[in-house]
């Protein structure tokens, strides 16, 4: 039977069962993170829904709601795949829910178009609105498009391009209003009010966590449930974990149902610590699907019920869980879509004495919507996460050869940057400060063994790369200003692959003073280096000989005006 009949004959049946399926409502999980949720007092949010979905105490059914959802008319069982290389690195077995390949990708279409398909013949003519500047955003126009429902969305007046386009394509209204979410917001129930149009909220309403729970239903049937010992969820305003954890907790309350969220944003680990919903002052954007500042009053009291734990993971552990999903799928996610991963790593990590390769841990990549120019950010810190890569500052002598000895003392490691800049004070002290970045494989065993190299060679060094001054900014302003006489620039090419860059530094250092020098490794087949030299006026002619034997392709810089005025006094 095709899915669609398959959930259409599940929503009959369930509809027109038994009423002991209401009273059969498990008490509260004895695992909750912090307290368990006290019976509620009736919810003007409550009001449209169905009565034949309300429990005697007057809440949702939200095991009948997510079973009798509407999913199904536009979005697609994800698969649940094995991360075979996330397992083994991690020490445990690790399946991702792959929410990544719904049609708008992401899970939110998922809440949005289960609500606006319960919503009366009389509110869907008038249209409906909502204000996001996101997946919640998309997820409404596609809806609205499929039932021919006219839509408006609200978004900042910041909202990138890409994203407001996407909107307008899909048919809705686009209207950007105000520098930040909160003019937006409050503009959306401006013209909510004003022309009568249902508000379409992204994750604080019955209808919309139902729909999310369809992942958790999914999720217990794709799985061996005697297995999985945890879901991990991330969670912005609560809609994603409150719905799964509401399914989860009816049929396999043995599970754990665990969210994850950045240090930065943390309001629902907040808000359970204090038994209460706590604002935060500000929210970190990075992971920008999970950046709420509040979370939602029904995805708490649901939370307070269900929710085992909350693990906080960095920025950079997001980044790594981005790498490590792609080496998996081939697919990016975005920051919060990883969210589900670094949380799985970290919560594995922190607890090295439990065996966790019997059982089964399920992540669930919410979303890919990530903006490209965000990728080469994601990748440098990935790199630094790992321990893959390190920053290292370095002390040498200001003499010919001493850099080439210095990088004899990396190999045979690959170097990806490479700075240096000649100052007159420490020069005339006779020293130079090099900033290096390399790769390693083992960052605890490796690093002790090049300082103490160093060492023995009048040379030193210090692991700067947990200083996030060094990895944000410092890394991209290293050098300056310097006046020297007969200094000429030049950008070389050479060929990225190994020992190339130390045969440049042998060839050019042994009869030239550098003092000026920079490479980076992009990822590319050509390096770039720019090398600042001495080259007295006399020495010109022999100089020239040099360059035409030296056989990498170069151009002089000495008159580019970026260098006049930014490298030279």
């Amino acid at each position: 039977m095709p899915l669609r009949q398959t959930y259409r004959a599940s929503r009959s049946l369930v509809l027109t069962a038994s009423s002991t399926l209401r009273s059969n409502r498990l008490p509260n999980s004895t695992n909750a993170f912090y307290s368990t949720a006290k019976t509620a007092n009736a919810n003007p949010m409550y009001a449209n829904v169905d009565p034949a979905y309300m429990l005697e105490d007057g809440t949702p059914d939200y095991l009948r709601m997510i079973l009798t959802s509407r999913v199904y008319d536009v979005c697609k069982e994800t698969p649940l795949t094995d991360a075979v290389s996330l397992s083994v690195k991690a020490g445990a077995n690790i399946q991702l829910k792959r929410e990544d390949l719904q049609p708008v990708f992401s899970f939110k279409l998922r809440g949005a178009y289960n609500m606006i398909a319960h919503l009366p013949p009389k509110l869907r003519k008038k249209g409906v609105i909502a204000c996001s500047a996101g997946n919640h955003a998309q997820g409404v126009a596609y809806s609205a498009k499929y039932l021919n429902i006219p839509a408006t969305i609200v978004m900042p007046v910041v909202t990138p391009a890409i994203k407001y386009k996407n909107v307008a394509r899909l048919g809705s209204n686009v209207v950007l209003y105000g520098n930040d979410f909160d003019s937006a917001k409050k503009e959306c129930a401006r013209l909510s009010a004003e022309e009568s149009l249902h508000n379409i909220p992204p994750f604080d309403d019955p209808y919309v966590i139902a729909g999310q729970g369809t992942i958790g239903m999914e999720i217990l049937r794709q799985t061996d449930v005697s297995k999985l010992k945890a879901v991990f969820c991330a969670v912005g305003g609560g809609g994603l974990i409150a719905g799964i954890g509401a399914y989860i907790k009816r049929i396999a309350p043995h599970v754990k149902v665990i969210g994850v969220e950045t240090f930065d944003a943390d309001a629902m680990r907040q808000s359970l610590k204090e038994r209460e919903r706590v604002t935060l002052n500000d929210v970190g954007l990075f992971a920008d699907g999970t950046a709420v500042r509040i979370v939602g009053e029904e995805t708490f009291r649901l939370s307070q019920e269900y929710v085992d734990d909350i693990v906080r993971v960095s920025t950079d552990e997001i980044c790594t869980a981005i790498k490590d999903v792609f080496e998996d799928t081939r697919s990016i996610v975005e920051p919060s879509g990883a969210l589900s991963v670094a949380g799985v790593k970290r919560y594995v990590a922190d607890r090295p004495n439990e065996d966790h390769t019997t059982a089964s841990y399920t992540a669930v990549l919410s979303g890919a919507n990530i903006n490209f120019d965000r990728l080469r950010f994601v990748s440098e810190r990935s790199r630094l996460e790992e321990g893959g890569e390190v920053f290292m500052n370095f002390t040498i002598p200001e003499k010919p050869g001493s850099f080439n000895q210095l990088y004899k003392f990396i190999q045979p490691r690959d170097v990806t940057e490479f700075s240096y800049r000649y100052c007159p004070s420490q020069g005339s002290a006779g020293i130079a400060k090099i900033y290096c970045s390399f790769n390693v494989k083992d960052r605890k065993k490796e690093i002790p063994s090049i300082i103490s190299s160093l060492e023995n060679n009048q040379m030193s060094g210090e692991d700067i790369s947990d200083n996030e001054l060094a990895k944000s900014h410092a890394r991209y302003l290293i050098g300056g200003r310097a006046d020297i006489a007969d200094e000429r620039i030049f950008c070389f090419e050479l060929p990225e692959r190994p020992g190339a860059l130390g045969k440049f530094l042998q060839g050019i250092e042994s009869k030239w003073n550098i003092t000026l020098f920079h490479y980076r490794n992009h990822g590319s087949d050509i390096g770039k280096v720019l090398a600042g030299l001495s080259v007295p006026s006399q020495d010109s002619e022999k100089f020239d000989e040099f360059l035409s034997q030296l056989q990498y392709p170069f151009v002089e810089e000495t008159s580019n005006p970026v260098y006049q005025q930014f490298m030279k006094s």
